[in-house]
C-alpha cells in the first residue's frame, strides 16, 4: 500500500497528462484523504466490501461492483475488509461533467462482459496514451459500453455531516445497530429533546431519524451478507430486527432484491 506522500504524489501524476487513461491496481485507499481527479474515474472493487466516502454521502460498495465518479468530486474509499482488491480507471478528459451518465455517482453491478474486460488490465499500470493504440483503445471501448450495459445503480446512499451535535449520535446508532433504537430515548442519552433532535436531523441530513436509522441498518445488513455466514434471520436480529418479515421488505424495498437473493448472487 503506498504511502500518503506516495498517494499524493501519484495523485499528482494521474493528472499531469489530461489526454491519457491511467491504470492502476492496489490494495485500498483506505488511510488516504479525500482528494479528487480531473479526469472520470471508475473504481471496481475485486475483493471486499468498501465504503465510498464524499462530504456529503456514504455509499456501500461491495464486490463485484464499480462506482463511476465524475471529475472533481471529492472521495475516498474506506475498506471493513482485512482481505481487498481495487482496480481504479482514469480516463483521458473529455467533457464528461455534462454527460447524463458520466456526470453523476454512480455504483452498478459487474456485469459478465464488464468483469473480462477489468480482468483483462489486472496486469496494466501506468498511463496509456494514443500512442500506445491498442490499450487505449481498449480503455476507451470499455468506457464507451459502460452506459450501454449499466443500468441499475445501488441506490444506497448514507447522508453524513461534521456538525458535532450530530457525530456523537450517529456514532451511537452505528455501535448499537443491534438494539432497539427509538428517537426518545437517544434524545435523553444525548440531553436533547425528541423535537429538537428530530429537527437536527432534518436540518443536517434532510433526511427523518426514521429513514436514517433504516438506511444504516440496512448497510450493516448488506455487509453481514457479504462478510459472514450469518443466516438471513441472524442478520435481520444481528441489525435490529425482531421480524424476519419486515426485514425482508425493508430490505426488499431499499436495494430491489431479498436478502437471501443479494447474499447468493454477490457471491458467485
Amino acid at each position: 500500500m503506498l504511502t500518503a506522500e506516495e498517494f499524493l504524489a501519484e495523485l499528482q501524476n494521474i493528472d499531469s497528462r489530461p489526454e491519457t487513461m491511467f491504470v492502476q491496481q492496489q490494495q485500498s485507499e483506505e488511510n488516504y484523504p479525500l482528494h479528487e481527479h480531473q479526469k472520470t474515474q471508475l473504481v471496481y472493487v475485486r475483493k471486499g466490501v468498501a465504503y465510498l466516502i464524499t462530504p456529503s454521502k456514504t455509499y456501500f460498495l461491495p464486490a463485484r461492483h464499480y462506482v463511476l465518479i465524475p471529475p472533481r468530486l471529492p472521495h475516498r474509499v474506506l475498506f471493513h475488509s482485512p482481505q481487498h482488491l481495487i482496480t481504479g480507471l482514469c480516463f483521458a478528459e473529455a467533457r464528461d461533467a455534462d454527460h447524463p451518465f458520466f456526470g453523476k455517482l454512480g455504483i452498478y453491478p459487474v456485469t459478465g462482459l464488464l468483469y473480462e474486460l477489468l480482468r483483462y488490465t489486472e496486469s496494466w499500470y501506468g498511463h496509456y496514451g494514443a500512442e500506445q493504440y491498442e490499450p487505449y483503445l481498449f480503455l476507451l471501448n470499455l468506457k464507451l459500453v459502460l452506459p450501454r450495459i449499466s443500468h441499475h445503480p445501488l441506490p444506497l446512499a448514507l447522508p453524513t455531516t461534521e456538525d458535532q451535535r450530530l457525530v456523537p449520535v450517529l456514532r451511537h446508532i452505528y455501535e448499537h445497530i443491534d438494539e432497539l433504537l427509538e428517537l426518545g430515548s437517544l434524545a435523553r442519552h444525548f440531553g436533547f429533546s425528541p423535537r429538537s433532535l428530530s429537527r437536527l436531523f432534518q436540518e443536517c441530513l434532510r433526511i427523518s431519524f426514521g429513514q436514517y436509522l433504516k438506511l444504516r441498518r440496512m448497510m450493516a445488513a448488506m455487509e453481514l451478507l457479504l462478510e459472514t455466514r450469518q443466516t438471513v434471520s441472524e442478520v435481520a436480529y444481528s441489525v435490529g430486527y425482531s421480524s424476519l418479515a419486515s426485514f425482508s421488505n425493508t430490505f426488499n424495498n431499499l436495494v430491489g432484491q431479498r436478502p437471501s437473493e443479494f447474499g447468493t448472487r454477490e457471491q458467485d
